[in-house]
């Protein structure tokens, strides 16, 4: 099984903590978006995976020490890492197409932008698999069409009549991708774009007319990681689901001086706490100290430094020192407010 991860976009929403770390790199609940992504699929799918291929932007933003990262991920897993560069944002279809050499055999796609949790598993008699959610408002989402025999035959965005309220999350599995490939290389080739870009969906309703069987796999929970608000929010649901999972969330050599904690939270490698409340919901990253302050519902980043604060909602990126009145805050690595 491979895992095919398309992450060149910039994550200009997520400013300014995605101007110098790229969005999938942004840790939630203490674990960079998409190393939690793709280990959670390697879960749901409990299949040795032979391959994670990595599809990144500018080199000069997605450099060395991303794929440094990436690569490790991969390993971890026991598997190999491939990086390839979508260099123009020319749509979903076309960020899949840039890891050609890697599309054979069965595969999942997943987009980095969201979490999930789910225990389903892959239907063996499905050629491919489009993983959704059962949401309250499905006329803000792509939804799926199903058949009298819960097969998908249309895929719909945003329908202003009701079509279903299963979401399409941008995961998707196939039995053998090398037939969305085949099917890709011909919308590119015929260049059938929507405002200049390729989608997948091209792909997949071409799939459908061949006579492709596609089913649904729905997850229990789905979690965007879009803005700093919807951000925030994940970690603390993350923050809830590992607590529920016996998953160690307080490092063994963080030092914790005259602190309380409201659970569930999250403490990093030689984190430094004095006189702090902190929780729930709460993300403290490495070496990171905090000082006479009170946190709940929050980010905090690797290597900073927090003094006399009472932050919630708040999200702060790596290497900022702050001290100041201010509740709710989004503040980009190195900055320094005293």
């Amino acid at each position: 099984m491979k895992i095919i991860v398309p992450m060149a976009g910039r994550g200009s929403r997520l400013r300014p903590h995605t101007l110098t770390t790229p969005k999938p790199l942004v840790p939630v609940a203490g674990t960079p978006i998409v190393e939690q992504l793709v280990n959670d699929i390697a879960g749901v799918i409990n299949q040795p995976i032979e391959e994670v291929a990595y599809v990144l932007g500018d080199p000069a933003f997605f450099g060395e020490e991303v794929v440094a990262h990436l690569t490790l991920v991969a390993q971890n897993l026991g598997a190999k890492a491939s990086i390839y560069r979508q260099l123009d944002p020319l749509g979903t279809g076309h960020a899949i197409m840039c890891a050609e050499p890697s599309l054979s055999g069965p595969a999942v796609v997943a987009y980095a932008d969201t979490l999930i949790r789910a225990d389903f598993a892959i239907d063996p008699e499905a050629d491919a698999q489009i993983w959704v959610k059962k949401v309250e408002q499905p006329e803000a989402y792509g939804v799926v069409q199903l058949n009298e025999k819960d097969e998908i035959v249309e895929l719909v965005e945003k329908p202003k009549d009701f079509v279903s309220d299963l979401a399409v999350i941008g995961i998707y599995y196939f039995k053998d991708i090398g037939e969305l490939k085949s099917e890709l290389k011909q919308v590119i080739e015929q260049n059938i774009s929507h405002g200049g870009e390729y989608q997948i969906n091209d792909g997949i309703k071409a799939m459908m007319a061949n006579g492709k069987r596609f089913l649904t796999a729905e997850v229990k929970e789905w979690m965007d990681c879009g803005n700093k608000n919807i951000t925030v929010e994940t970690n603390t649901k993350m923050l809830h689901f590992l607590a529920e999972e016996g998953v160690p969330l307080v490092h063994p050599s963080a030092v914790l001086d005259n602190c309380s904690l409201i659970p569930p939270c999250f403490i990093g490698e030689g984190a430094v706490l004095k006189n702090v409340t902190l929780g729930p919901g709460v993300s403290v990253g490495k070496r990171t100290q905090i000082i006479n302050s009170t946190l709940s519902h929050s980010i905090v980043q690797n290597d900073t430094h927090l003094e006399e604060v009472i932050l919630t909602k708040a999200m702060i990126g790596n290497h900022v020192r702050y001290k100041g009145n201010f509740t709710s805050v989004s503040l980009g690595d190195y900055t320094q407010l005293d």
